[in-house]
């Protein structure tokens, strides 16, 4: 390819979708136990329909998007694929537990790190790692 190529390179992944079964809870879930900021919280259509949600890390580039497109609800309590990093898991991991959150792993030493995994209220499981030096 010839030109500059810098301007249509993807850069970063802006959001992830997770699918969920009430958004409201949802919100509740990331924003009040897991201390997720709200980044947007938009209507897709007419009111009572689902609408654009993206919440994040404080400071982080990627958002979650809780949202489940009709015909994927069987796609609703799986293992996210997604890990989530904390300096201190197993601070994180007290708070977590002391703020209601469930852990299907509690925290393991392993050669890269320290490992754990949660779920959220629909049992979405995510990953939560602390890396080595």
């Amino acid at each position: 390819p010839t030109g500059s190529q810098e301007a249509t390179m993807i850069s970063r992944v802006r959001t992830v979708g997770v699918f969920v079964s009430d958004q409201d809870r949802a919100r509740d879930f990331y924003v009040t136990q897991l201390g997720f900021e709200v980044r947007s919280d938009e209507p897709m259509g007419p009111p009572g329909s689902p609408r654009w949600l993206e919440i994040a890390p404080a400071g982080a580039e990627t958002a979650l998007v809780p949202f489940t497109p009709p015909g994927s609800e069987d796609r609703i309590g799986m293992f996210t694929g997604y890990v989530l990093a904390c300096d201190d898991l197993r601070a994180t991991h007290r708070e977590l537990t002391a703020a209601g959150v469930r852990f299907t792993e509690e925290p393991t030493e392993q050669p890269w790190g320290l490992w754990a995994q949660f779920q959220d209220p629909d049992n979405n499981t995510f990953g939560l790692v602390q890396r080595g030096d």
